[in-house]
């Protein structure tokens, strides 16, 4: 006799980016159409074309991390540390004794936490102090290797809070996030555990980070205007902001969940991936491969391509907007013309491999606050991109299912639909 698959709630998020820490400082800044994209200030950006990112501002580790730890860990372990820890706070899962009764046995909680890129920063330092002169012995710290690995990131949370059950770091370029978060929703579908601590980090503001974008020709070069530099469907779009953060959040089973008294944010119900097998950076032609990861998402959630109202598009302010566009229009046919639909890059900039799990966060804000955040500087969109884009301002309307779009080098695609909970 079959099983049905059990269902799982967010029942607790992490955000950190360049709107804000913490979700309300992210949700205040989406609503206001408010842009998080400045100079860049870590660095000198004089001989790189492009000078402006997202950088995360007033990011204090001291709440979460003692002022020894910093050294072991690059920054993008550090917002996951703290951004796993406001999750599982806001779910009533850490392991404060005050949580003790929530909580499922340790074996029964796991982790998928990846990036896309990892630990750059100390890369850099490294390799600049051995082209100063220092010998290896002082140019590594022996640190360097747990600061630097990908998997530290779900590691160092697992460690702090406890979670004795799956540990992994998916690795997959922009679709890091969403692969991490549909991945850990299959795991409690099938009964593996009851809690799920998922998502992406990024730290790649950095010479490296930018200069490789820079050197692919990725990036907006817009420096002179860098709130206006990210503008997904435009006919003026000329390349993606680099930008830096953690998007993170708790899953569940739902019955347990509501047996402890949690109030869900939003339920995952369909998890759709594929390739587009096809090139190593360029999307396949007509947006082939992202139809079928969407279509694979509404036929995993059992649902019809009418039954959703919103789609959080992954919209990077590039060419390939267009074929996302053609995409949409592919998987939702007729419907595509009644879809709302948004990049909320053009506030946050691209997070890479974090840029999967903010932007499911956001749409589980959007779901549960009934407010569709908006695309900002669509003044002049590009005829091929003739969705609904919400421009400029966000909309008051409330939808009971809402897709996330992540797509990345490689031609990996992930899709999460969300429902709306009562």
């Amino acid at each position: 006799m079959s099983v049905s698959p059990r269902r799982v709630v967010v029942t607790g998020m992490g955000l950190i980016s360049p709107l804000g820490i913490g979700v309300e400082d992210n949700w205040r800044a989406l609503v206001g159409g408010v842009s998080g994209i400045g100079p860049i200030t870590r660095f000198d950006t004089t001989e790189f074309p492009a000078k402006i990112a997202g950088e995360v501002r007033g990011f204090d580790p001291a709440p979460w991390l003692a002022k020894r730890e910093l050294r072991q860990m690059d920054l993008f372990i550090q917002y996951a540390v703290a951004a796993g820890a406001m999750a599982l706070e806001q779910a009533g899962l850490t392991v404060d004794p005050a949580h003790a009764e929530s909580r499922p046995p340790d074996e029964r909680m796991g982790v998928y936490v990846g990036a896309g890129l990892g630990g750059v920063n100390v890369l850099e330092q490294a390799v600049r102090e051995l082209s100063e002169g220092k010998s290896p012995r002082r140019a590594f710290s022996p640190y360097f290797v747990p600061a630097l690995i990908v998997n530290l990131a779900a590691g160092q949370i697992s460690i702090r809070q406890r979670l004795k059950g799956p540990s992994l770091s998916h690795v997959s370029a922009c679709s890091t996030g969403a692969h991490s978060i549909g991945e850990a929703f299959r795991v409690i579908q099938r009964g593996d555990v009851d809690v799920m601590v998922a998502g992406g980090t990024e730290s790649t503001v950095s010479p490296v980070g930018l200069g490789g974008f820079c050197a692919a020709r990725a990036l907006s070069t817009r420096n002179d205007e860098p709130t206006r530099a990210s503008r997904p469907f435009s006919r003026d779009r000329d390349g993606f902001v680099l930008s830096e953060g953690c998007g993170i959040v708790v899953l569940e089973e739902l019955e347990r969940a509501l047996a402890r008294g949690a109030r869900p944010i939003a339920e995952v119900v369909g998890y759709g991936l594929n390739s587009d097998a096809y090139h190593m950076t360029a999307p396949s032609p007509n947006g082939e491969g992202a139809q079928r990861c969407m279509e694979l998402a509404l036929a995993d959630a059992g649902i019809s391509r009418e039954a959703v109202g919103y789609v959080n598009a992954h919209g990077t302010s590039t060419i390939a907007d267009a074929l996302e566009t053609q995409a949409i229009r592919g998987a939702f046919k007729e419907h595509a013309d009644q879809l709302a639909v948004s990049s909320t890059k053009s506030m946050h900039g691209h997070l890479l491999g974090a840029a999967g799990g903010l932007e499911a966060a956001i749409v589980a804000l959007a779901l549960q606050r009934g407010v569709l955040p908006p695309t900002i500087n669509l003044d002049d969109p590009d005829p091929a991109c003739d969705l609904d884009y919400i421009p400029h301002t966000a909309r008051e309307l409330r939808v009971e299912y809402a897709m996330s779009n992540s797509f990345g080098f490689g031609g990996t695609n992930a899709c999460l639909i969300l429902r709306s909970v009562p």
